[in-house]
């Protein structure tokens, strides 16, 4: 009787918009509440029919499919909560993971809520919450930022507005971007370990952690990676943090500080304490600050004392 309960949480003889959590890679991950909650839905929400509907086929179940992607939820949504508060079940799944998390069912969800529509969550897996684990990167404090802007500049300028989150950042990201967005990472966080988590949950899951530079570099040598990609970046250093509090004390930007020599100065006093080579920061840091690779180093050598 009580696992009854459990199952019917929430539920009741009325209308329901219920976004359920789907598997992002293994089917096994699936669970009993949602194929339940499928059941019993008169209609399904999804990004794509094609993918929510070898969902279902596998479990099945044969339910009317509404495509709800970025193009068409806004349309489609009031039609939809207008359902809800008729007394109809309408489910909500992602093509994978939780919806409205980096997703089109966040729309949803918000003018439900505005209405007075009942909503429910059938949790379920979460790609950005299961690479944050994985990556062995410390997680009591975090930030998801979703997916990183296309251009390059504007990827750094991003970047450097996260600097001063006192939490690992977690971005997702496509395999023909993660190289350009690793490589702007590299730049911004030089001396920041990053996990790049791909595959999860599947038969060729597979994580690679090393500091920024190098993780750039092992990906830009393997060529473009099959599969959806996690980032995760590390916290700031105390370092990195007292630097920004230094540059918003000047009235500058998150992640700028008030004179680029004194960044420069800073960051290859960093990369001194970590043990990095004076002539390896001349080269890493030349091309970050626009410098002469032999002024970097005889700096370097300078601060070495």
């Amino acid at each position: 009787m009580e696992a009854e309960k459990t199952l019917n949480a929430g539920g009741g003889a009325g209308g329901m918009l219920s976004l359920v959590g789907t598997p992002i890679g293994n089917l096994g991950d699936l669970s009993t509440r949602a194929a339940e909650t499928f059941r019993r839905a008169d209609a399904v929400c999804c990004e794509d029919t094609r993918v929510t509907g070898k969902l279902l086929a596998y479990l099945g179940i044969s339910k009317p499919l509404v495509r709800c992607d970025d193009n068409v939820i806004e349309r489609r949504a009031p039609e939809l909560v207008e359902r809800v508060l008729a007394g109809e079940r309408i489910a909500f799944a992602s093509d994978a993971g939780m919806p409205s998390v980096s997703d089109p069912g966040q729309v949803l969800v918000e003018l439900a809520c505005n209405e007075g529509a009942p909503v429910e969550v059938i949790p379920g897996p979460s790609a950005c919450v299961t690479a944050l684990v994985l990556s062995g990167i410390p997680s009591d404090q975090f930030f998801f930022e979703g997916f990183l802007p296309r251009k390059h500049g504007e990827r750094v300028r991003r970047l450097q507005r996260l600097a001063p989150i006192p939490g690992a950042l977690i971005f997702y990201e496509s395999p023909h971007r993660v190289e350009a967005s690793l490589k702007a990472i590299a730049e911004v966080f030089p001396q920041r370990t990053v996990a790049l988590c791909r595959e999860l949950t599947k038969l060729h899951e597979e994580v690679l952690r090393a500091p920024a530079p190098e993780l750039h570099e092992r990906v830009r040598e393997r060529g473009e990676l099959k599969g959806e990609m996690v980032i995760v970046v590390a916290a700031p250093t105390e370092a990195e943090l007292e630097r920004h509090e230094v540059a918003l004390a000047a009235g500058t930007p998150a992640g700028v500080t008030a004179d680029p020599d004194d960044l420069l100065r800073a960051d290859i006093a960093e990369g001194l304490a970590a043990g990095e080579a004076a002539n390896a920061l001349a080269k890493r840091l030349s091309q970050k600050y626009s410098r002469k690779k032999r002024d970097v180093y005889n700096l370097a050598l300078e601060l070495q004392g």
